[in-house]
């Protein structure tokens, strides 16, 4: 029968499909239907078309003569495969003999009972709480236990409060001491330093080699790796007069570093040539507010590779009807870390600060505190001989020894706004 099918009729490319145009699958949860042609089924879109997250939302209605079923294709009751799988149907025409693919979308119907839905519950008296309201009744008809229960819980309750008081009043007495406004400071540098620990690329404490305590394979996958074969040729193969023209026109210095430096064995030089690659994409994403989805085409970017800059170094925001993927503050500080880790990689486990803070357009302070909340090690390093010109410009080198560098979070405090 396969083969009759398959000589006899053929494929027919469709038109691009809109969501009214895709077919739907309909499973029963409560067992299957004999008499399909007996429901009556109803879809309902949701009104705001302009939202993209909620513009393909649909709902499915069946009614028969006993029972009614209704399933969507979003929240609890969905099915997840919508968004992992995509489904198509056939459609044979057999007259022509042609068949017509069209995209699908299942729906999980669930039975409605009648009776089961609860109506909204009416407002309560809002002058008592509910644990008032508990209270009220163990008074009035709870058993002697409960009532000794209560009597302990309101005595605990007054200790906590005095407790509360006499913290209120310590409390008032270090900001007496210390000043409310160096204790905002410090509540300041404290979060900083929390969101900055969040944004740090896998951290392995307990690594025997300064290799393993950042891994390369975190920063970028292998899959990833392999991707950035043809881009990383390209990079390979740009000569001294092109990366001294990348210099008078103010690109990334770190990068043109690399390639200058490229090691002679082929393995370190596929590294390092690929590794400049993504290097390049990381300091351009710090140079924008908005990142499109054509970001890095020009310099023959993989998909995948575009796919994971978007996923791990922008935040989603909604406006004017779309999605838009934006680099914040913190996104800033995490692209800052992987890029510190990925030269650290490159360098022999060593990153020249100075370098990199200007390519990301940060502030040098802000990056040796990036730098410290990795445990890397800290010092000062003269221009060489051929930058006699500026001797008084030093470069800040950072290198990660084992064991990390624990440093104290106020060591350096430095001006912030004040809190409101």
């Amino acid at each position: 029968m396969t083969t009759t099918m398959a000589s006899s009729c053929s494929l027919v490319c469709c038109r691009e499909e809109n969501d009214s145009d895709k077919a739907v699958i309909v499973q029963f949860s409560n067992g299957s239907v004999k008499n399909a042609d007996k429901l009556d089924f109803t879809m309902y879109k949701n009104t705001d078309e302009r939202n993209p997250r909620k513009k393909n939302r649909r709902i499915l209605v069946a009614e028969s003569d006993r029972l009614s079923y209704v399933g969507s294709n979003f929240g609890v009751g969905s099915l997840k495969c919508n968004n992992l799988c995509k489904y198509y149907v056939g459609v044979l025409n057999k007259q022509t003999m042609q068949m017509e693919v069209h995209s699908a979308q299942l729906f999980n119907m669930q039975p409605v009972v009648p009776g089961e839905t609860t109506e909204p519950a009416k407002p309560q008296d809002t002058t008592q709480t509910y644990r008032d309201k508990v209270d009220s009744l163990i008074e009035a008809f709870g058993t002697n236990k409960q009532k000794r229960a209560l009597s302990s819980r309101r005595l605990n309750q007054v200790g906590s409060d005095t407790l509360h008081q006499a913290v209120a009043k310590a409390a008032n007495a270090v900001i007496g001491q210390k000043g409310l406004e160096a204790l905002q400071q410090e509540v300041a540098e404290t979060e900083s330093q929390a969101e900055l620990a969040l944004h740090l690329p896998p951290c392995n404490t307990d690594a025997d080699r300064p290799e393993d305590v950042y891994l390369f394979d975190n920063l970028l996958s292998p899959v990833e790796y392999g991707a950035l074969e043809q881009a990383g040729s390209k990079m390979a193969e740009l000569t001294s007069e092109e990366l001294q023209k990348m210099k008078d026109d103010g690109g990334c210095l770190c990068v043109v570093k690399l390639l200058e430096n490229m090691p002679s064995a082929a393995e370190a030089r596929d590294k390092t040539s690929r590794g400049a690659f993504y290097l390049s994409l990381l300091l351009k994403m710090t140079r924008q507010k908005g990142i499109t989805r054509k970001f890095g085409q020009e310099e023959g970017c993989p998909r995948i590779v575009q796919s994971k800059l978007l996923r791990t170094f922008t935040v989603e925001t909604f406006n004017n009807g779309r999605v838009h993927n934006m680099v914040s503050s913190s996104m800033r500080a995490k692209l800052a870390a992987y890029s510190l880790a990925l030269l650290l990689h490159m360098g022999h486990m060593s990153a020249d600060l100075t370098l990199l803070h200007r390519d990301l357009g940060i502030t040098e302070a802000r990056m040796i505190e990036v730098a410290k909340s990795m445990g890397l090690t800290l010092n000062k390093l003269p221009r060489g001989k051929a930058d006699k010109a500026e001797p008084q410009d030093e470069h800040r080198q950072a290198s990660l020894v084992l064991p990390l560098v624990k440093y104290d979070q106020f060591m350096e405090r430095r001006k912030r706004r004040k809190m409101h």
